[in-house]
């Protein structure tokens, strides 16, 4: 058997500085195989940066999936092109600049890892997630298992990536809400499935930021600037068993990792 453990969003340096620290011995006390991050969060809370991608791989992550927020910093669209360990959002635009397919190789095993955004309150200018998930999964020829992070809003449409790649991925896990999903299960057909992930960072927080911006946003309308939370800090992850012979989960477990105060 072998193992993947799947971190959701990080969001911010205290996110992120938990996760460089604690994978290395998450990775020798777990026996992982590999090790993929949702990183769109990591700079300041909206997107990433080529330093930051370096940081977490050079600390124990394979792979690294990204979501809405992947061109906020500025010159990140420059520098993707030159990340073979990061893919963009699969169902973006044609023409947009990055790999929509991973392929990770470790302890003699190859997976495929991909990410789509939903469609459902996203407002984004998207391909349909659906079509391009079942035009990746056919690249599953010479790979022990394809994980898939599916980022998005709506439940039922996280539920519904699950069902149609039922028997088909090793994995789909969602990300994207920042609060883990107590709804983790192997389906019918082998597919290990998650509706979120959860957050690396702040749970002092309002989905990893400072409550009191966004209570005021509520209570008023007004827009204002939101800023990473700091405190309570925890890995969110979610670890898959899967069969590399068949590339289907055969066990999945939520795991926490708290950050001592």
């Amino acid at each position: 058997m072998a193992k993947l453990l799947f971190l959701g969003d990080i969001c911010g340096r205290g996110g992120r500085q938990w996760v460089s620290h604690r994978i290395p011995t998450l990775r020798r006390e777990l026996e992982l195989d590999f090790v993929v991050a949702n990183g769109e969060n990591a700079a300041g809370g909206f997107g990433i940066t080529a330093d930051i991608v370096q940081e977490l791989l050079s600390n124990g992550v394979d792979g690294i999936t990204l979501g809405n927020h992947v061109w906020d910093q500025r010159g990140f669209d420059q520098a993707i092109d030159g990340l073979p360990k990061v893919c963009r959002p699969a169902n973006l635009p044609e023409g947009c600049p990055g790999r929509d397919f991973l392929i990770l190789e470790r302890n003699g095993l190859k997976i495929g890892v991909f990410s789509v955004i939903g469609r459902v309150m996203m407002n984004m200018s998207l391909d349909c997630p659906f079509k391009k998930a079942d035009k990746l999964v056919s690249k599953k020829q010479g790979l022990n298992g394809i994980f898939v992070d599916i980022h998005a809003e709506a439940t039922s449409e996280k539920q519904a990536m699950g069902w149609f790649l039922d028997g088909r991925v090793t994995a789909v896990i969602g990300t994207h809400t920042h609060v883990v999903t107590a709804d983790e299960k192997i389906m019918p057909k082998g597919t290990a499935f998650q509706t979120d992930a959860g957050l690396c960072g702040s749970h002092r927080s309002i989905i990893g930021c400072e409550p009191d911006p966004i209570i005021h946003r509520f209570l008023t309308g007004i827009p204002c600037r939101l800023t990473v939370a700091s405190g309570d800090i925890r890995i969110n992850a979610t670890l898959i068993t899967f069969d590399p012979t068949t590339g289907l989960a055969t066990d999945i477990q939520r795991l926490e990792d708290k950050q001592p105060e």
